[in-house]
């Protein structure tokens, strides 16, 4: 009954548009004070610095910094002009072509937000100019940029670890199957609709245009070979690759004279922005976080659990209904830091592997990227396309469809996302 007084209250402050850090933080503090527990609120300054200065956040705020140099590097067009290259002759066109480029942006900035804020905008101008209805266009990149904290690098995987205890690199490696299949599933989504839809697509593009293409975007597309080669090879941890994630994008957008020196401070105050939002979303939620263990919520409901004779298959579907209604309300990293301190003590008990567990937990959050009222993803595109974000949703199904598929799928056949960091790196 707590459990539901304590969520429903943080539910309240979420729907009377309360911003979401501080809602965290004050349901925390109404309920210590509430049971005459309010000496315990002397600890809210510890837990929020506590929360905020593990080694692995450090990556977090560089991983944001490569993002935004590479949308303002002019790296994104070389990109698109890659794929179009590859793709653009197939049925669906240009909506294949942004599928395919956000995978391969994927492995740069780790985050669905850059995607769709940056490439997204270069996508979805190309798709209107060729004929594509805006509304149509938009989804295609709105479903397209969740792909991108899935394939590695990943912002949301380095603060799973970090909460975790998990290997970053174990997590990064198994984002790498399931972010493919994401990007198969959405091309099977727009192949089966360019026919009745009209999708115009392009004429196959020549060998040499294939060949210009590339070597325009070589340096861009070395990106996740670094980050990932680096890590797998001991030369860097994954903290110290989104440094050099950070000073490789700024050293390509000089060499190619798009970023300027001027240009940096804008960026950095973006990424700046960003990072403190984000962190004091991260501070308040430790001290939530703590609150819940105090609580004891995890053991009662591990306790409820086990009484019911739950089984494994029930607890991930159950892990899937309340992390896809909270997608609803609930920014992705909010619900990372509000339910992994319950879920990481009862996931030992069904058996889950906490590795395959946030690659599954990464992809019902791309599912909350694409649902309102609180779609990051959709708001992001919205900002640009203007087509509304109620009729962007609805447009986003096919997308959202996919992901979802691809969830239930590692979450029930978990060797899908462990094959890679198993061959890699060994049985974990």
């Amino acid at each position: 009954m707590l459990t539901l007084a304590i969520f429903g209250v943080l539910l309240f402050m979420l729907l009377v548009d309360i911003p979401i850090a501080v809602a965290i933080g004050l349901t925390a503090v109404i309920f210590f004070v509430g049971q005459g527990n309010a000496n315990f609120l002397m600890l809210l300054p510890q837990r929020m610095y506590f929360g905020t200065t593990g080694f692995t956040l450090l990556a977090i705020p560089f991983f944001i910094l490569a993002g935004n140099l590479m949308n303002t590097g002019g790296i994104t067009q070389r990109i698109f002009r890659f794929a179009r290259a590859l793709v653009g002759h197939i049925a669906g066109g240009l909506g294949h072509v942004s599928v395919v480029s956000s995978m391969i942006f994927s492995g740069m900035s780790g985050s669905a937000v850059a995607d769709a804020a940056g490439l997204g905008q270069i996508q979805h101008k190309a798709m209107v100019d060729a004929g594509y209805k805006p509304t149509i266009s938009a989804a295609i990149v709105a479903g397209a940029s969740t792909i991108g904290p899935v394939i590695p690098p990943s912002i949301p995987f380095v603060l799973y670890g970090a909460i975790t205890s998990v290997s970053v690199a174990r997590l990064f490696l198994a984002g790498a199957v399931p972010g493919l299949f994401m990007g198969l599933g959405m091309m099977v989504a727009v192949w089966l609709m360019a026919k009745p839809r009209g999708f115009p697509k392009d004429d196959r593009a020549s060998l040499r245009e294939v060949w210009v293409s590339f070597t325009e975007a070589f340096w861009p597309l070395l990106t996740p070979v670094l980050i990932i080669g680096g890590i797998m090879s001991g030369f860097f941890t994954p903290t110290e690759a989104s440094v050099i994630a950070a000073l490789y994008a700024g050293a390509l957008g000089f060499a190619y004279r798009d970023l300027t020196i001027k240009a940096l401070p804008a960026i950095l105050f973006a990424s700046l922005k960003q990072t403190t939002g984000l962190m004091f979303i991260i501070a308040t939620a430790n001290f939530f976080g703590w609150f819940t263990i105090f609580q004891r919520i995890p053991d009662e409901l591990i306790t409820q659990l086990t009484a019911m004779g739950t089984s494994q298959a029930d607890f991930l579907w159950i892990v899937m209904g309340v992390i896809l209604a909270l997608g609803c309300f609930l920014d992705g990293n909010a619900i990372f830091l509000i339910t992994l301190p319950i879920f990481m003590k009862i996931c030992p008990l069904f058996g889950v592997d906490m590795v395959n567990f946030g690659v599954v937990m990464t992809l019902l959050i791309m599912v909350g990227n694409l649902t309102p009222p609180v779609g990051m993803c959709l708001f992001a595109v919205e900002s640009f396309a203007r087509v509304g974000i109620w009729q962007l949703a609805f447009e986003c199904m096919p997308y959202l469809l996919a992901i979802l598929a691809v969830t239930i799928l590692c979450a029930f056949v978990p060797g899908i996302a462990l094959w890679l960091p198993n061959l890699m790196m060994g049985p974990g």
